[in-house]
């Protein structure tokens, strides 16, 4: 290959936009059938399950602490804002719902949109991922006293049918990739990952 065809076909690369791979990199859970050890092939799912767990999609709204954050940078919430106590919904007089209407609002004279979905919550500050290890998400995930009182089952019809869960994967403005694959990709991974035992990784 000559220097200039080299050149060309680096630039045709760097030129894919990464929304494309975010949207289309995550395997469905036929991928895994190689993998002969349930244990192994249960890590492997839920590790594959990460790639939209640790996505800003979700973890905007998964803080360890009280502040949402924004954007693919995950920055802090622009106009401050808190969870207020347990309700997880803004504090009184500016609830999450101000701004965030029922579906996506774009800005006026400027680039963006507000997403929406009713309601808009932050995620129980039981179910804070921001920092945490994708074992300890996992751990967490399966832990009743700290997912909402789900059981495994729960967590499949939740990933499953979920509409703000499903929020990542439809969003309207280019400068906020959807999460990787999509709804059904995530909740048969989940299912794959339940039924060979919900093994977490170290």
């Amino acid at each position: 290959m000559t220097i200039k065809r080299f050149l060309i076909a680096t630039v045709v690369v760097l030129s894919v936009p990464s929304a494309f791979a975010q949207t289309n990199d995550l395997r469905s859970p036929g991928y895994f059938n190689s993998i002969s050890d349930s244990k192994k092939k249960s890590v492997a799912l839920f590790e594959e399950m990460t790639k939209v767990i640790t996505s800003p999609r979700c973890m905007n709204c998964h803080p360890v602490d009280d502040n949402p954050r924004q954007g693919n940078d995950m920055h802090l919430h622009v106009p401050p804002m808190v969870r207020w106590n347990e309700s997880d919904f803004g504090p009184p007089g500016l609830h999450c719902s101000s701004c965030h209407s029922i579906k996506d609002i774009k800005f006026s004279g400027t680039p963006g949109t507000i997403p929406g979905h009713d309601p808009w919550r932050l995620a129980p500050k039981t179910m804070g991922w921001i920092g945490l290890s994708h074992g300890e998400i996992c751990a967490q995930l399966k832990d009743p006293k700290r997912n909402g009182g789900r059981t495994l089952e729960d967590i499949i019809v939740h990933h499953a049918t979920d509409k703000l869960v499903g929020t990542a994967w439809h969003s309207t403005d280019k400068s906020r990739p959807n999460a990787p694959g999509n709804q059904e990709i995530f909740a048969a991974l989940t299912k794959a990952w339940v039924e060979t035992g919900a093994v977490c990784p170290d």
